[in-house]
């Protein structure tokens, strides 16, 4: 773990939660936690609103949740997209279609939501702040604090370089792929496939309809979604070896790796890059411990295997969810917070995403092999049902069981 810090006097009493990070899982988090009568503070070396990398498609049980936290209004006012579904289309031109409206079960409601996640993440810090939560901006946390082994807080230094220790019973590292808290309560590994993700906003991208849009090459795969006001979030997701040929000129290599994407870079090269071209990943990581005393991690910080079926969003909220609802018993009795207080929300996020992490992966893998992945869509396509059964458990309403079975599978493939 590390010993203790010293640190000029605190400015603040010590928290019940100080949580890393406040992006969604963070803000989540954030916002359940101080709504229940705790003391909490979220800190975040960026100011909001601000730009992230992301593919920004949220599923229809991704809005239930948003729904939760009252942001769902503000979010639609903001002009966000309602998603019906998702089209794929695989490298050899096989293509498949599933909508939410016709999965069985029904979902929370008929569509998704995109949005950009500037709009996203203020909207959520927003509703921290509106539970009782501190929000710090542009404060970056500098290395954890720790009390007889336990993690016990973070030394932060805000935007004019003051340095300051925040206590806390209970530090939520919610800090993304690269998360300081994951590095220390943990080993943090990094698999396969590794990918790089290169996402743009760009204006009249034509034909784009009511759905979600998959293109799979032989070489990665781009996502289109509508975020609203005639602009589309293009992701691009290609093997982490490829990424060198992006140095120093992302732009060029983002549109000439379109090119590889057949009636796709023509599509987008006809509109205008209204967003520099971020990047994110690698892909494919987890921690090894997601509790400790002290410390529990949501979100990126907790795993993240790949974009390809926009998992992000969802598991950053749920995972606050099940967090939160392990923390309130602990942080309500008093004292330190410990890795066995937490053992419920470990098992909780197995129950909840063991399913949806196989079915991440059955695809993710599934790529790698061009004629059997065209084989599958062309059968999902064609067979009544099957695509929106299998949408509808990508987007976090139908059961994984429902694909995840031998009939399923084998009607699939052959």
């Amino acid at each position: 773990m590390g010993s203790s810090i010293s640190a000029r006097p605190e400015p603040h009493a010590p928290l019940d939660v100080l949580v890393v990070g406040a992006g969604p899982g963070g803000s989540a988090a954030a916002a359940l936690l101080a709504g229940a009568g705790f003391r909490v503070a979220a800190v975040d070396r960026a100011a909001f609103p601000r730009d992230k990398a992301c593919s920004e498609y949220m599923s229809p049980e991704t809005v239930r949740l948003l729904d939760r936290l009252g942001v769902v209004p503000a979010l639609e006012a903001a002009g966000g997209a309602p998603i019906h579904g998702t089209r794929v289309t695989a490298a050899r031109g096989s293509r498949l279609q599933g909508r939410f409206a016709l999965a069985d079960p029904a979902p929370f409601r008929p569509t998704g939501l995109s949005v950009s996640r500037r709009i996203l993440d203020h909207a959520l810090v927003g509703a921290a702040r509106r539970a009782g939560a501190e929000v710090l901006e542009r404060t970056a946390v500098e290395e954890l604090l720790y009390d007889r082994g336990a993690v016990a807080g973070a030394m932060v230094r805000d935007d004019a370089g003051r340095r300051h220790a925040l206590r806390a019973r209970l530090t939520i590292g919610a800090d993304g792929l690269r998360s300081l808290v994951a590095r220390r309560i943990g080993r943090r590994r990094h698999g396969r496939p590794r990918r790089i993700a290169f996402v743009a906003h760009v204006e009249g991208v034509p034909r784009m309809g009511d759905v979600a849009e998959m293109h799979v090459g032989a070489r990665g795969y781009v996502g289109l979604n509508p975020i609203g006001g005639g602009h589309t979030n293009v992701a691009l997701v290609v093997p982490a070896d490829r990424s060198a040929e992006a140095r120093g000129r992302v732009e060029a290599f983002f549109l000439e790796a379109l090119e590889d994407f057949p009636g796709l870079s023509d599509r987008v090269t006809r509109g205008t890059l209204v967003r520099k071209v971020l990047a994110t990943g690698p892909f494919a990581a987890w921690s090894g411990r997601v509790v400790a005393d002290g410390a529990a991690l949501v979100g990126d910080a907790a795993d993240f295997f790949d974009p390809f079926t926009g998992e992000g969003i969802y598991s950053a909220l749920r995972g606050a969810e099940l967090l939160a609802a392990a923390a309130v018993a602990p942080l309500a009795g008093g004292g330190r917070v410990t890795a066995a207080h937490l053992a419920a929300y470990h098992r909780a996020r197995r129950r909840t995403f063991a399913g949806k992490w196989a079915v991440e992966r059955l695809i993710g893998y599934g790529m790698l092999f061009p004629s059997l992945f065209d084989r599958a869509v062309a059968r999902l396509g064609r067979r009544a049902g099957m695509a929106d059964t299998l949408i509808g458990v990508t987007a976090d309403f139908v059961p994984a069981r429902r694909v995840l079975n031998p009939f399923f599978l084998a009607r699939m493939i052959l």
